[in-house]
Protein backbone atom coordinates (compact mmCIF):
# COMPACT_ATOMS: atom_id res chain seq x y z
CA UNK A 1 0.00 0.00 0.00
CA UNK A 2 1.40 3.52 -1.14
CA UNK A 3 2.24 5.71 1.73
CA UNK A 4 1.32 9.18 -0.43
CA UNK A 5 -2.63 9.31 1.01
CA UNK A 6 -2.31 12.92 -0.09
CA UNK A 7 -1.47 13.81 -3.23
CA UNK A 8 -0.54 17.16 -4.81
CA UNK A 9 -1.56 17.16 -8.31
CA UNK A 10 -0.29 20.12 -10.62
CA UNK A 11 -2.39 21.54 -13.73
CA UNK A 12 -2.24 24.90 -14.26
CA UNK A 13 -4.11 25.29 -17.54
CA UNK A 14 -5.01 25.05 -20.55
CA UNK A 15 -9.22 24.08 -20.16
CA UNK A 16 -9.11 21.15 -22.08
CA UNK A 17 -5.89 19.69 -20.22
CA UNK A 18 -7.66 20.38 -17.10
CA UNK A 19 -10.65 18.55 -18.06
CA UNK A 20 -9.03 15.79 -19.13
CA UNK A 21 -7.48 15.43 -15.53
CA UNK A 22 -11.07 14.98 -14.20
CA UNK A 23 -12.16 11.53 -15.70
CA UNK A 24 -8.71 9.89 -13.69
CA UNK A 25 -8.76 12.07 -10.78
CA UNK A 26 -12.45 10.74 -10.72
CA UNK A 27 -11.93 6.69 -10.96
CA UNK A 28 -8.55 7.59 -8.81
CA UNK A 29 -10.38 8.74 -6.09
CA UNK A 30 -13.49 6.08 -5.70
CA UNK A 31 -11.01 3.14 -6.28
CA UNK A 32 -8.95 4.73 -3.74
CA UNK A 33 -11.26 6.23 -0.87
CA UNK A 34 -8.12 6.46 1.33
CA UNK A 35 -6.58 8.88 -0.97
CA UNK A 36 -7.32 12.59 -0.47
CA UNK A 37 -6.47 15.04 -3.72
CA UNK A 38 -5.53 18.90 -3.99
CA UNK A 39 -5.55 19.90 -7.17
CA UNK A 40 -3.91 23.28 -7.92
CA UNK A 41 -5.23 24.93 -10.67
CA UNK A 42 -6.36 28.29 -11.94
CA UNK A 43 -9.60 29.68 -10.10
CA UNK A 44 -11.29 29.70 -12.89
CA UNK A 45 -11.35 25.88 -13.65
CA UNK A 46 -12.56 25.44 -9.76
CA UNK A 47 -15.91 24.12 -11.14
CA UNK A 48 -14.60 21.10 -13.00
CA UNK A 49 -13.88 19.09 -9.78
CA UNK A 50 -16.64 20.22 -7.56
CA UNK A 51 -18.51 16.61 -7.91
CA UNK A 52 -15.26 14.52 -7.19
CA UNK A 53 -15.29 12.96 -3.87
CA UNK A 54 -11.87 13.56 -1.45
CA UNK A 55 -11.44 16.28 -4.16
CA UNK A 56 -10.09 19.97 -3.07
CA UNK A 57 -9.16 23.11 -5.55
CA UNK A 58 -6.40 25.33 -4.34
CA UNK A 59 -6.61 28.27 -6.88
CA UNK A 60 -3.06 29.58 -7.99
CA UNK A 61 -3.27 33.54 -8.53
CA UNK A 62 -0.35 33.00 -11.27
CA UNK A 63 -0.57 36.65 -12.23
CA UNK A 64 -1.42 38.04 -9.20
CA UNK A 65 0.40 37.21 -6.16
CA UNK A 66 2.10 33.75 -7.27
CA UNK A 67 3.39 35.17 -10.63
CA UNK A 68 7.16 34.91 -10.68
CA UNK A 69 9.51 32.96 -9.31
CA UNK A 70 8.85 34.87 -5.47
CA UNK A 71 5.54 34.18 -6.65
CA UNK A 72 5.97 30.52 -7.01
CA UNK A 73 8.05 30.53 -3.74
CA UNK A 74 4.98 32.19 -2.04
CA UNK A 75 2.31 29.59 -3.53
CA UNK A 76 5.21 26.65 -2.46
CA UNK A 77 4.98 27.65 1.12
CA UNK A 78 0.79 27.82 1.37
CA UNK A 79 0.99 24.37 -0.22
CA UNK A 80 3.46 23.26 2.39
CA UNK A 81 0.76 23.97 4.84
CA UNK A 82 -1.68 21.59 3.42
CA UNK A 83 1.30 18.87 4.37
CA UNK A 84 0.40 16.86 1.18
CA UNK A 85 3.02 13.68 1.06
CA UNK A 86 3.64 13.53 -3.20
CA UNK A 87 3.21 15.92 -6.06
CA UNK A 88 2.03 14.47 -9.77
CA UNK A 89 3.18 17.07 -11.65
CA UNK A 90 0.46 16.87 -14.55
CA UNK A 91 2.13 19.91 -16.11
CA UNK A 92 5.29 19.44 -17.11
CA UNK A 93 6.14 23.24 -18.00
CA UNK A 94 8.91 25.24 -16.30
CA UNK A 95 5.93 26.87 -14.00
CA UNK A 96 5.47 23.49 -12.47
CA UNK A 97 8.97 22.77 -12.08
CA UNK A 98 10.24 25.85 -10.40
CA UNK A 99 7.46 25.11 -7.96
CA UNK A 100 8.66 21.35 -7.18
CA UNK A 101 11.67 22.85 -6.82
CA UNK A 102 10.43 24.17 -3.43
CA UNK A 103 9.48 20.93 -2.02
CA UNK A 104 12.86 19.34 -2.03
CA UNK A 105 12.28 15.86 -0.27
CA UNK A 106 8.62 15.04 -1.55
CA UNK A 107 7.73 11.93 -3.57
CA UNK A 108 7.25 13.44 -7.47
CA UNK A 109 6.29 11.64 -10.60
CA UNK A 110 5.70 14.26 -13.27
CA UNK A 111 3.85 13.51 -16.81
CA UNK A 112 5.70 12.41 -20.19
CA UNK A 113 4.73 14.41 -22.28
CA UNK A 114 6.01 12.02 -25.31
CA UNK A 115 7.50 14.75 -27.03
CA UNK A 116 9.86 12.83 -29.21
CA UNK A 117 6.91 10.22 -30.73
CA UNK A 118 4.66 13.39 -31.37
CA UNK A 119 7.40 15.39 -33.79
CA UNK A 120 7.67 11.98 -35.56
CA UNK A 121 3.63 12.08 -36.00
CA UNK A 122 3.74 15.51 -36.97
CA UNK A 123 7.20 15.14 -39.45
CA UNK A 124 5.46 12.17 -41.12
CA UNK A 125 7.86 9.65 -40.21
CA UNK A 126 5.26 7.60 -38.55
CA UNK A 127 1.66 7.79 -38.46
CA UNK A 128 0.06 6.03 -35.74
CA UNK A 129 -2.19 5.96 -32.39
CA UNK A 130 0.03 7.38 -30.01
CA UNK A 131 -0.68 7.07 -25.86
CA UNK A 132 -3.41 9.23 -24.89
CA UNK A 133 -3.04 12.42 -22.46
CA UNK A 134 -5.77 10.48 -20.47
CA UNK A 135 -3.09 7.32 -20.08
CA UNK A 136 -0.27 9.70 -19.43
CA UNK A 137 -2.41 11.06 -16.83
CA UNK A 138 -3.48 7.79 -15.65
CA UNK A 139 0.71 6.19 -15.64
CA UNK A 140 1.52 9.41 -13.55
CA UNK A 141 -0.92 8.14 -10.42
CA UNK A 142 0.40 4.19 -11.44
CA UNK A 143 4.00 5.57 -10.37
CA UNK A 144 2.75 6.80 -7.69
CA UNK A 145 1.73 3.02 -6.41
CA UNK A 146 -1.85 3.81 -7.75
CA UNK A 147 -3.50 1.64 -10.27
CA UNK A 148 -6.35 3.22 -11.72
CA UNK A 149 -8.55 1.41 -14.26
CA UNK A 150 -10.46 3.17 -16.83
CA UNK A 151 -12.20 0.57 -18.80
CA UNK A 152 -15.61 1.43 -16.98
CA UNK A 153 -15.68 5.09 -16.21
CA UNK A 154 -18.73 7.17 -14.22
CA UNK A 155 -19.93 9.62 -14.54
CA UNK A 156 -21.87 12.57 -12.90
CA UNK A 157 -26.21 12.57 -13.03
CA UNK A 158 -27.02 15.36 -15.31
CA UNK A 159 -27.77 18.44 -13.32
CA UNK A 160 -31.23 19.57 -12.45
CA UNK A 161 -31.64 23.06 -14.30
CA UNK A 162 -32.51 26.23 -13.30
CA UNK A 163 -35.31 28.36 -14.55
CA UNK A 164 -32.92 30.48 -16.31
CA UNK A 165 -31.11 27.56 -18.02
CA UNK A 166 -33.95 26.08 -18.90
CA UNK A 167 -34.66 28.84 -21.10
CA UNK A 168 -32.02 27.69 -23.37
CA UNK A 169 -33.80 24.83 -24.24
CA UNK A 170 -36.05 25.94 -26.87
CA UNK A 171 -38.75 22.55 -27.19
CA UNK A 172 -38.62 20.34 -24.34
CA UNK A 173 -39.81 18.01 -26.78
CA UNK A 174 -37.32 17.76 -29.12
CA UNK A 175 -33.16 16.22 -28.26
CA UNK A 176 -30.94 18.69 -27.18
CA UNK A 177 -26.97 19.56 -29.56
CA UNK A 178 -24.50 21.54 -28.02
CA UNK A 179 -22.40 23.10 -30.66
CA UNK A 180 -19.22 24.20 -30.37
CA UNK A 181 -17.87 25.88 -33.63
CA UNK A 182 -14.50 27.55 -32.18
CA UNK A 183 -11.02 26.76 -31.84
CA UNK A 184 -8.01 28.06 -30.49
CA UNK A 185 -6.28 28.37 -34.25
CA UNK A 186 -8.40 28.34 -37.24
CA UNK A 187 -6.76 25.51 -38.48
CA UNK A 188 -8.60 23.02 -36.32
CA UNK A 189 -12.05 25.18 -37.10
CA UNK A 190 -14.70 23.87 -39.23
CA UNK A 191 -15.83 26.73 -42.25
CA UNK A 192 -18.27 29.01 -40.14
CA UNK A 193 -20.32 28.98 -43.81
CA UNK A 194 -20.53 25.42 -43.14
CA UNK A 195 -20.66 25.46 -39.66
CA UNK A 196 -24.27 27.62 -40.20
CA UNK A 197 -25.15 24.80 -42.76
CA UNK A 198 -25.23 22.10 -39.93
CA UNK A 199 -26.95 24.38 -37.81
CA UNK A 200 -29.98 25.36 -40.16
CA UNK A 201 -30.34 21.39 -40.92
CA UNK A 202 -30.17 20.09 -37.53
CA UNK A 203 -31.96 22.59 -36.13
CA UNK A 204 -35.53 21.76 -38.04
CA UNK A 205 -35.81 18.56 -35.83
CA UNK A 206 -33.58 19.17 -32.57
CA UNK A 207 -32.82 21.97 -30.09
CA UNK A 208 -28.81 23.43 -30.23
CA UNK A 209 -27.25 25.33 -28.06
CA UNK A 210 -23.47 27.26 -28.84
CA UNK A 211 -20.97 27.64 -27.16
CA UNK A 212 -18.36 30.23 -27.22
CA UNK A 213 -16.04 32.95 -25.48
CA UNK A 214 -14.82 36.17 -26.41
CA UNK A 215 -16.00 39.27 -28.57
CA UNK A 216 -15.91 38.35 -32.34
CA UNK A 217 -17.07 34.72 -31.24
CA UNK A 218 -20.28 35.66 -29.20
CA UNK A 219 -20.69 37.59 -32.34
CA UNK A 220 -21.41 35.15 -34.83
CA UNK A 221 -23.03 32.70 -32.26
CA UNK A 222 -26.07 35.59 -31.64
CA UNK A 223 -26.30 35.92 -35.23
CA UNK A 224 -26.92 32.51 -35.39
CA UNK A 225 -28.96 32.61 -33.06
CA UNK A 226 -31.28 35.35 -34.40
CA UNK A 227 -31.07 33.60 -37.75
CA UNK A 228 -32.51 29.98 -37.02
CA UNK A 229 -35.27 28.73 -34.57
CA UNK A 230 -34.64 26.32 -31.89
CA UNK A 231 -31.20 28.28 -31.73
CA UNK A 232 -29.56 29.62 -28.52
CA UNK A 233 -26.30 30.99 -27.22
CA UNK A 234 -24.80 30.99 -24.08
CA UNK A 235 -22.06 32.64 -25.29
CA UNK A 236 -20.92 35.51 -23.01
CA UNK A 237 -24.38 35.02 -20.80
CA UNK A 238 -23.46 32.45 -18.46
CA UNK A 239 -20.67 31.45 -15.64
CA UNK A 240 -18.65 28.19 -16.34
CA UNK A 241 -20.64 26.22 -13.74
CA UNK A 242 -23.77 27.05 -15.40
CA UNK A 243 -22.13 25.99 -18.73
CA UNK A 244 -21.66 23.25 -16.97
CA UNK A 245 -24.58 22.10 -16.12
CA UNK A 246 -26.28 22.86 -19.54
CA UNK A 247 -23.96 20.72 -21.42
CA UNK A 248 -24.36 17.77 -18.41
CA UNK A 249 -27.87 18.00 -19.99
CA UNK A 250 -27.27 17.85 -23.61
CA UNK A 251 -28.10 14.42 -25.72
CA UNK A 252 -24.80 15.30 -27.89
CA UNK A 253 -22.07 17.51 -28.33
CA UNK A 254 -20.56 18.73 -31.60
CA UNK A 255 -17.04 20.69 -30.95
CA UNK A 256 -13.99 21.24 -32.44
CA UNK A 257 -10.18 19.33 -31.59
CA UNK A 258 -11.00 21.86 -28.12
CA UNK A 259 -11.85 22.63 -24.81
CA UNK A 260 -15.46 22.10 -24.70
CA UNK A 261 -14.73 18.25 -26.49
CA UNK A 262 -13.00 17.46 -23.26
CA UNK A 263 -15.77 19.26 -20.92
CA UNK A 264 -18.99 17.24 -22.10
CA UNK A 265 -16.71 14.14 -22.62
CA UNK A 266 -15.68 14.29 -18.60
CA UNK A 267 -19.30 14.99 -18.21
CA UNK A 268 -20.35 11.68 -19.85
CA UNK A 269 -21.58 13.42 -22.69
CA UNK A 270 -21.40 11.62 -26.54
CA UNK A 271 -19.14 13.82 -28.11
CA UNK A 272 -18.36 14.46 -32.04
CA UNK A 273 -15.32 16.13 -32.91
CA UNK A 274 -13.80 17.64 -36.33
CA UNK A 275 -10.51 17.71 -36.82
CA UNK A 276 -8.29 20.14 -38.83
CA UNK A 277 -4.23 19.60 -39.27
CA UNK A 278 -4.30 18.28 -35.61
CA UNK A 279 -5.05 14.57 -35.44
CA UNK A 280 -6.46 12.18 -32.71
CA UNK A 281 -3.17 10.27 -33.03
CA UNK A 282 -1.76 13.01 -31.22
CA UNK A 283 -3.49 11.43 -27.92
CA UNK A 284 -6.35 14.43 -27.30
CA UNK A 285 -9.16 13.04 -28.63
CA UNK A 286 -12.06 13.29 -25.66
CA UNK A 287 -12.42 10.75 -23.08
CA UNK A 288 -14.38 7.47 -23.82
CA UNK A 289 -15.30 8.33 -27.44
CA UNK A 290 -15.14 5.50 -29.84
CA UNK A 291 -12.64 6.06 -32.86
CA UNK A 292 -15.67 6.82 -35.21
CA UNK A 293 -17.52 9.81 -33.62
CA UNK A 294 -14.08 11.69 -34.24
CA UNK A 295 -14.47 13.02 -38.31
CA UNK A 296 -11.22 13.81 -39.47
CA UNK A 297 -10.05 15.90 -42.38
CA UNK A 298 -9.50 14.20 -46.11
CA UNK A 299 -5.25 12.99 -45.78
CA UNK A 300 -5.63 12.17 -49.32
CA UNK A 301 -6.00 15.75 -50.33
CA UNK A 302 -3.88 17.08 -47.00
CA UNK A 303 -1.29 14.43 -46.90
CA UNK A 304 0.85 15.95 -43.99
CA UNK A 305 -1.95 15.73 -41.51
CA UNK A 306 -1.17 16.05 -38.30
CA UNK A 307 1.33 19.32 -39.24
CA UNK A 308 0.94 20.38 -35.62
CA UNK A 309 -0.22 18.87 -32.18
CA UNK A 310 -1.71 22.25 -31.08
CA UNK A 311 -2.94 23.38 -34.41
CA UNK A 312 -0.35 26.56 -34.44
CA UNK A 313 1.73 25.12 -37.29
CA UNK A 314 0.61 24.26 -40.79
CA UNK A 315 1.39 24.97 -44.44
CA UNK A 316 -0.09 27.50 -46.91
CA UNK A 317 -3.21 26.39 -47.84
CA UNK A 318 -3.89 23.81 -44.96
CA UNK A 319 -6.11 26.75 -42.61
CA UNK A 320 -9.46 24.96 -44.20
CA UNK A 321 -8.54 21.59 -44.17
CA UNK A 322 -11.80 20.47 -41.76
CA UNK A 323 -13.70 21.61 -44.08
CA UNK A 324 -12.99 18.61 -46.24
CA UNK A 325 -15.85 16.73 -43.92
CA UNK A 326 -18.67 16.91 -45.93
CA UNK A 327 -21.83 19.08 -43.74
CA UNK A 328 -24.01 15.80 -44.28
CA UNK A 329 -21.61 13.03 -42.86
CA UNK A 330 -21.60 15.89 -39.68
CA UNK A 331 -25.73 16.07 -39.60
CA UNK A 332 -25.67 11.87 -40.64
CA UNK A 333 -23.23 11.42 -37.60
CA UNK A 334 -25.53 13.18 -35.39
CA UNK A 335 -28.02 11.96 -36.06
CA UNK A 336 -26.72 7.96 -35.33
CA UNK A 337 -25.50 9.19 -32.11
CA UNK A 338 -29.04 10.94 -31.17
CA UNK A 339 -30.80 7.88 -32.10
CA UNK A 340 -28.16 5.80 -30.05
Amino acid sequence: MPNSKHILVIRFSAMGDVAMTVPIIRALTEQHPEVKITVVTRAFFKPFFSDLKNVEVYSADLKGKHNGVSGLYKLSKELKALQFDAIADLHNVLRSKILKFFFIGKKVVQLDKGRTEKRALTSGKLFQQLKTTHQRYKDVFENLGYSVDLSNPKFPNPKQLSENLNEFISNKEKRTVGIAPFAAHKSKMYPLEKMEEVISKVSKDHNIILFGGGEKEVEVLNRFESKFNNVSSVAGRLKLEEELNLISNLDVMLSMDSGNAHIAAMLGIKVITIWGVTHPFAGFAPFNQPSHYALLADREQYTLIPTSVYGNKFPEGYENAAGSVSVDTIISKVKALLEI
